[in-house]
């Protein structure tokens, strides 16, 4: 069933995501090489908690921590433990938030020190291919749509966006319908209609779009070992543009 949000819930859910940008924008002023993931995440937990919020996925289908933090080749859902970060690190950063039964989502890449060419580039396009999607978020326009401009830059630039991870409605709930995948054919799904949210996250391979999951349970990483990027906003749909509730980042 997709929620059609009226405008005193898209305020909560819009609070909660003010609560995900703040603490984005905290991660992007502390990490640093010689910290461990599990260091971040205790900042992470700390600074949503002390906003009388709940990190979303601490207990969500028994997720041990407040954030998930992925190095590298590690696409997402990362469990932050006492892995050192490192200068030249790609660290994907996905933090979601609960506030008064209502959620935030969004999600950052950041580099340790200046990125290699390539990994700028990887970083740029995956970003890039996330306002491209947001632009097809459009009411009118099919779900589909979002899918296939995601899919068509990325591929454009010749990476691959990862096929078995998908975007998803937001709401009450932290995953909802419908969900949005990152490739596709356009002018399918359902009609996107004023009300609803979506959390809008292309994962990037800089190789193969396959994925495999450690033994964790968890932790999703490239079949290949190869770079990934993850880059992601809670928008909700209006009449013209879509709105971004995660603005800021």
């Amino acid at each position: 069933m997709i929620h059609l949000r009226n405008e005193r819930e898209i305020e909560a859910i819009r609070y909660s995501c003010q609560i995900v940008v703040e603490t984005l924008l905290m991660v992007g002023e502390i990490i640093q090489e010689g910290m461990t993931t599990a260091d971040l995440d205790a900042e992470i937990e700390k600074f949503i908690t002390r906003r009388r919020a709940r990190p979303a996925f601490k207990g969500y289908k028994g997720f041990p921590a407040s954030a998930c933090i992925s190095l590298n080749d590690e696409v997402v859902h990362g469990i932050p433990n006492n892995k050192v970060i490192k200068k030249g690190d790609l660290v994907k950063v996905d933090v979601g938030v609960e506030y008064n039964g209502y959620f935030g989502d969004a999600a950052m890449t950041y580099s340790i020190g200046e990125p290699d060419e390539e990994t700028a580039r990887l970083m740029r396009v995956t970003k890039e291919a996330l306002m491209i999607g947001i632009e097809q978020a459009q009411y009118g326009k099919r779900l589909s749509d979002i899918s296939h401009a995601i899919q068509k830059h990325v591929e454009g630039a010749g990476y691959n966006v990862v096929r078995q991870l998908v975007g998803h409605g937001i709401g009450k709930k932290l995953h909802e319908d419908p969900q949005v995948p990152n490739y596709g054919r356009p002018g399918r799904g359902p009609r996107l209609r004023p009300g609803m949210v979506l959390a809008i996250e292309p994962m990037v391979n800089a190789g193969t779009y396959d994925v495999v999951t450690d033994e964790d349970g968890w932790t999703v990483r490239s079949a290949d070992g190869s770079l990934s990027a993850h880059y992601e906003h809670t928008v909700v749909i209006r009449k013209n543009e879509a709105e971004i509730l995660t603005k800021g980042l």
